[in-house]
């Protein structure tokens, strides 16, 4: 008769604590992917279409210093070839918003101007300016 103990047997062991780690960066990445995302954007859609042109949307930046020169895209415009410029950039896109960047200091007979070569143009224009 054999009366030793038998070996007991090796329990199941689960170790939950990498399992911890991977939820938390699991539940960050969740929290900082739905901020970036836009919650007001509706979600359409849209029928398919072969023949359909993709309109292009461009964003060019007029600049105006306090010494009266004026840039296009970072390069120097006289005012009375504004116009032809602008023109320019509207035959390249369909759809073109000007962003104006101006000086404080300079009158505001000058800002109308760049305004109303943008009107006769039917051309977005947007005035930039600085927060608080």
């Amino acid at each position: 008769m054999n009366l030793k103990k038998r070996h007991s047997r090796a329990t199941a062991e689960v170790h939950t604590s990498a399992m911890n780690d991977i939820m938390f960066f699991l539940l960050l990445f969740f929290l900082i992917a739905s901020t970036v995302t836009n919650p007001n954007v509706i979600k359409l859609m849209l029928p398919k279409s072969s023949s359909g042109q993709s309109v292009s949307k461009k964003t060019i930046t007029v600049s105006v210093t306090k010494e009266l020169k004026y840039y296009v895209d970072k390069k120097e415009v006289k005012v009375d070839d504004l116009n032809a410029a602008l023109a320019a950039y509207k035959k390249m896109a369909t759809e073109l918003t000007i962003v104006l960047f101006v000086d404080r200091t300079v009158a505001i007979q000058n800002v109308v101007q760049v305004m109303d070569i943008a009107q006769k143009l039917n051309i977005k224009l947007v005035l930039a300016t600085e927060p608080k």
